[in-house]
This record gives C-alpha cells, structure tokens and sequence, in this order.
C-alpha cells in the first residue's frame, strides 16, 4: 500500500515538512483549492504542489478531489462543455503525475455532521451526527447552516437545488451518472489514472436528497456502468461503515478481489442505537469497526493502491481545521502501518 496524507496548500497550517516526518508516508492528496467547479485547473498550480511535495520527499500523486459540478450531476445548462473541462483537468493532472482521483457524486452537500466539537470524556473533540439534532430541520422553510455544507450557497439557491434534485430523483442521478463515466472513463484510461469515488457520506438520504453510492447493492451497480480499472472506488470506512447494514471487511474483501479499489480512507466511527454516529480514534476497540479484519481482507488480496488516515480528532490542544489536524492522524497513520505490516506478514 502507499501511505498518504491529505494537505490543504500552502494556507494548511499542517506543513509538509511535519508531514514527511510520520514514519512510511510516500504520497501528498491535494487540489487546486482556489478554481470553481467547473473551471479549468492552471497548470502553473499544479507544478506548484508537485513542485512542494518534492522538497520533502513526498510524492503528489493523488488529487482530492476535482469536484462535480452541480448541473453535471442534474444534466441540465452546458453539461456537456462542463464535462470538456472535467476531462481536460484530468489530463491536466495526469501531466504533473497524479494517478488517482477521487470525486463524488453527492448532490448539494459533500457531507453532513451537526458538530464538529463533540468533546469525548478524555477532551478530545470530533465530527459527529446525531439525529436529535436534526430534528425539526428543514432547509425548504428555515434557514440552516450545517457543518460540512457549502457556505457558498445562498438559502435560495440551495432551495433551488433541493427541489431540483426532488424532481431528478435516484433513477436520474443514476443516469447522469453514467453519462459522466462514460465521458471520462476512457480520458482517464488514456492517461493512466484512476478514478476513485467516495461514498455519500452519511450513505442515506438527507432532507430527501437522493443519494446512491451507499451500499454493497449500488456498488455493484455503479462499478457495472463503466467495466474499467479506472473505474474504481475510493472507500471510506468511515462513511459507508456508519450504517449498521454494510459489512466493511466483507465489501473489500469483494472488491479488493476484483482490483476495483483504488484509495482507501481507513477511519473508525460509533454507531448509537438510533443511527446517529461519532468519529472515534482509529483504533477498533474506539468505535464500531474492526480495522484489523479491514486491513487483512486488503492485504490477502495484495492491495497495492493509496490509503489515508481519515479524519482524526483534535487532541493535545491542537486547533485547526476540524477533522483535519495533525497529531490524530500522524497516530491513525502509525497504527495503520502497524496493521498493515502484521497482516502482510501473516499472509506470507
């Protein structure tokens, strides 16, 4: 496996230098942070974050993500010219020496948590959602602001969008889905890269938004609409395994056999009874997965792709951008080797 690690730029207050210092980390997962979806990626920026990661002895070989723009996933206005651009910053990127990218499909909001500062017993704070906090919610009438949602949007245009998507429903996200895939599959072929999705996160409707990269069943499903290796999935542990119905070591166990995995994001979460869920330390005995069966299926199937620490906590007093600080992950990532390295032995 390749060791990776997400940076945010040179506005990330986790320099690459403190990045390059964890034990085995090889690869640097970025973006060109400051273009709109849409929007061709400057080459000028690109070389810059190679240009960085090569200072430190890191490699950028991973992009997080090119986002999907809004009409692509509704197939509505000038799809197919924003489509021309998503292919070109593919290329883009292949040119400065990225093999994967990760995207996703979710409509409106990438994610979804009502707080980002749950304070644990021990002070540590983190990302969860509790579906209590949800209640009574709804951004057709008031006007809400939840963490993880595009401060961009105004109410109105986000009511706009919720509505639209009402209308499109899951059978029409399915199909603009497969529209995108079969326009940048075969770029992504031609350039040697692999596109990874994520999964909706959480992977069940929200306020009624259609969401469908979320189970065993739509896995299948989505990775039978382009038949590519570059066709692959980025698989979060962490999203798809806060529902109780997905057997995460069962689905990479399927999916690592078929060489249809190409990042992983490895992160543990706690299930309550009712659903709602917190972002525990990565540890398994901290949460409701077991990272060790989930490294294992990887390793039986000689899974050779991109693996990150996911969100961590914020611990030791660290402030910053929530999820996404240094200390937890450098941990995650230290276990992660750890696992990795009995696992591969063990199936020697």
């Amino acid at each position: 496996m390749k060791l990776s690690f997400r940076w945010y730029g040179q506005d990330d207050p986790i320099s690459l230098e403190y990045i390059s210092q964890i034990p085995g980390m090889k690869s640097i997962v970025s973006a060109v942070y400051d273009v709109k979806p849409g929007e061709v990626w400057p080459r000028e920026s690109l070389a810059q974050i190679k240009e960085e990661c090569q200072k430190h002895n890191l490699v950028f070989d991973v992009v997080e993500s090119i986002p999907v723009h809004e009409d692509i996933k509704l197939g509505r206005g000038d799809v197919d010219n924003l489509l021309d651009v998503y292919c070109e910053n593919i290329r883009r990127c292949a040119e400065y020496g990225v093999k994967c990218v990760t995207y996703n499909f979710m409509p409106v909001f990438d994610w979804t948590r009502t707080q980002l500062d749950k304070k644990a017993s021990d002070s540590s704070t983190s990302l969860v959602m509790y579906w209590d906090q949800m209640k009574g919610l709804d951004p057709l009438k008031d006007d809400i602001h939840l963490p993880g949602w595009d401060s961009s949007y105004t109410q109105d245009q986000v009511r706009e969008l919720i509505g639209a998507y009402d209308k499109l429903g899951e059978e029409g996200l399915w199909k603009n889905l497969e529209k995108f895939l079969k326009k940048v599959i075969p770029v992504a072929e031609e350039c040697g890269v692999k596109m990874a999705i994520h999964p909706d996160d959480p992977p069940y409707p929200i306020f009624g938004l259609p969401r469908i990269i979320t189970n065993e069943e739509n896995l299948d499903r989505f990775l039978a609409l382009v038949d590519s290796p570059s066709n692959s999935l980025c698989l979060c542990t962490g999203s798809l395994g806060c529902a109780k119905s997905n057997d995460i070591p069962k689905m990479i166990e399927k999916y690592a056999s078929k060489d249809r995995i190409a990042f992983m994001h490895i992160r543990n979460v706690k299930i309550m009874e009712d659903g709602s869920f917190e972002e525990r330390a990565h540890l398994s005995s901290c949460g409701s997965l077991d990272m060790y069966e989930i490294v294992k299926a990887l390793c039986k199937h000689g899974f050779d792709g991109y693996v990150r620490p996911d969100h961590g906590r914020m611990i030791w007093g660290e402030t910053g951008k929530p999820g996404y600080g240094l200390f937890d992950r450098a941990l995650g990532a230290t276990y992660i080797n750890g696992l990795f390295e009995a696992c591969q032995k063990n199936c020697k």
